[in-house]
C-alpha cells in the first residue's frame, strides 16, 4: 500500500480521513478510499463545528510526531472527513516519525 504523504523540499503533505466525534482522540492506521488514494485514518472526541475538530486533528499529529502544533496547518478539507495538511520540517525526519507511529 502506498503511503498517505507527499515529500516536497522543506514539508510533507499528509492526506487525512478524520472522524470528529470519535469516542477517543487516536490515529488508527492506513486505508485506501475508493479512488484508491492512501489516507491516514484519525478519530478525535472534537465535534465537526467551527474548526473544533480541525485544531484536535492539528495537536494529535503534533502530539504524535512530536513536533510544534505550529508547524502542521490545513491545506484543504475544511469542513470535509479528506483532509490535507502541511507538515513543516526535514521530510526524511518527518517520514521517520510516521512510519514508527503507523508501524
Amino acid at each position: 500500500m502506498n503511503r498517505p504523504w507527499k515529500i516536497f523540499d522543506d514539508h510533507l503533505r499528509l492526506a487525512v480521513r478524520l472522524t470528529p466525534n470519535g469516542g477517543r482522540d487516536a490515529i488508527d492506521g492506513v486505508e485506501a478510499d475508493g479512488d484508491g488514494e492512501t489516507l491516514l485514518k484519525a478519530r478525535v472526541t472534537s465535534v465537526p463545528e467551527k474548526g473544533k475538530a480541525n485544531k484536535a486533528l492539528i495537536l494529535l499529529i503534533a502530539r504524535s510526531l512530536r513536533i510544534p502544533k505550529s508547524s502542521i496547518s490545513l491545506v484543504s478539507g475544511e469542513t470535509a472527513r479528506k483532509k490535507i495538511l502541511r507538515i513543516e520540517g526535514d521530510p526524511e525526519d518527518l517520514i521517520k516519525k510516521l512510519e514508527a507511529l503507523l508501524g
